[in-house]
């Protein structure tokens, strides 16, 4: 956790992660509970890692685990994924690999195709811990 404050919804706390390119956290958790990982890409150490949607959808699961971890969350954990595909016809594989990674019950999820600006594939997620950390 780097820094959190309390506003009029209770207290939230931004969760460490890679740091992003922009003005956002990679991670929040709010109420002590519930753990929204920002959308994250297929990046290692700043570069666009693996060549098609497979790789790339696998980069980017793992680095959305470390998000989760770093806000005490674990992949069973999330309830909710958004998937965002610069070619929807990569729907299949990047499904095959989704697969890999969660088990049933298998998360919420909405895919739509997206505009990435050099990557194949992005992955926001929610996920709710099993109590409130102590």
């Amino acid at each position: 956790m780097t820094s959190s404050e309390s506003n009029g919804s209770g207290a939230k706390e931004a969760v460490s992660g890679s740091q992003p390119s922009g003005s956002y956290s990679p991670g929040m958790l709010a109420q002590g509970r519930f753990l929204f990982v920002s959308g994250q890409g297929p990046l290692r150490d700043g570069k666009v890692a693996g060549g098609d949607v497979e790789e790339q959808t696998r980069v980017t699961l793992d680095n959305v685990a470390a998000v989760l971890a770093d806000g005490g969350a674990q992949l069973s954990d999330v309830v909710r994924c958004g998937v965002f595909l610069q070619n929807i016809s990569d729907f299949a594989a990047m499904d095959r690999v989704y697969r890999e990674y969660f088990g049933a019950p298998m998360p919420a999820r909405t895919t739509v195709g997206a505009d990435l600006d050099g990557i194949l594939v992005e992955i926001d997620c929610v996920a709710v811990l099993p109590s409130v950390p102590s």
